[in-house]
């Protein structure tokens, strides 16, 4: 079997796992592809006692890889994704961060989650993505087309007045948010920036999108629940010359006056989930849901 590793940089602590993981695979000979970047990192911090190859994009990769390891938190998890693209490789991670909603295997699980995922036994559930694009002022396209996972936001810049988001779903005005932003998030991300801000968790696969505004000056604007085969229009005014776009790990600055299109994404992320793993059981986890401090 031939799979690949993604990671980023993380404290020392974590190094023992680094290191359990890769002798775990060692013994069952397995082929391993690691990230060129993160090898760099792990260099003269684990001992590997096997050949390793390197990528640095899925086109280095196998035709018959069989899925990605991501090891880190749900942001490695995000990059991990954006390395995969559209190619279709499963993906799954192992936690060294706090919450972990994506990354979900345990890092004191890690021989018992590797022997399940090599033998194949997990189920693949199909994630829907965002794509966006933006025109500038002149209409122009940005020729370069980003996607995310989790979700897209706008946010102000800096710590100025905050900005004026004119969003329209299907060519139809949604309202003017008076806000410091506003998230365009999928229901993978529904657990992540969105509910933070107040938006409702919503489960995978229900075929929506949520509109969260981020501080709103208006107390009465809530976030909003639309289908996902929504056109969604949005431009930005500031008395600043720009604002911040991210779409999951990724933040670039954008000029006032741009105008952002987001719609469904043409091709899906498959994530690994182990057989003891579900959304509902996850959420129950992660949010403490159930659990009374009175109790204890």
């Amino acid at each position: 079997m031939k799979i690949a590793i993604y990671g980023r940089e993380f404290q020392d602590s974590v190094i023992q796992y680094v290191q359990e993981l890769f002798d775990l695979l060692a013994r069952e000979h397995v082929e391993i592809w690691v990230y060129q970047g993160f090898n760099e990192f792990l260099v003269n911090k684990i001992e590997c006692k096997q050949a390793t190859r390197f990528f640095s994009t899925y086109v280095d990769l196998p035709k018959d890889i069989a899925f990605m390891l991501s090891l880190g938190g749900d942001g490695t998890m995000l990059a991990a994704v954006s390395i995969i693209a559209d190619s279709g490789i499963p993906v799954t991670g192992i936690n060294f961060g706090r919450l972990g909603f994506l990354a979900s295997i345990n890092k004191d699980k890690i021989k018992e989650a590797l022997g399940q995922l090599l033998n194949r036994n997990y189920d693949i559930e199909k994630r829907v993505l965002l794509a966006t694009y933006k025109k500038d002022e002149k209409g122009k396209v940005d020729e370069h087309l980003s996607f995310a996972l989790n979700d897209i936001t706008l946010i102000k810049k800096d710590s100025s007045a905050m900005i004026t988001v004119n969003t329209y779903v299907n060519g139809e005005l949604l309202n003017a948010y008076w806000a410091d932003g506003l998230i365009v998030a999928t229901p993978t991300g529904s657990t992540a920036y969105s509910l933070s801000c107040g938006g409702p968790i919503v489960m995978p696969g229900s075929g929506n999108f949520i509109i969260t505004p981020i501080s709103p000056h208006n107390l009465n604007v809530r976030p909003i629940v639309v289908t996902d085969s929504s056109q969604i229009r949005i431009e930005v005014e500031s008395r600043s010359d720009s604002f911040l776009f991210s779409y999951d790990s990724h933040t670039q600055t954008v000029q006032t006056g741009a105008v952002i299109h987001i719609q469904k994404a043409d091709f899906n992320v498959n994530l690994i989930r182990l057989k003891e793993e579900s959304f509902f059981s996850t959420i129950r986890h992660k949010l403490l849901w159930g659990l009374d401090t009175r109790n204890y």
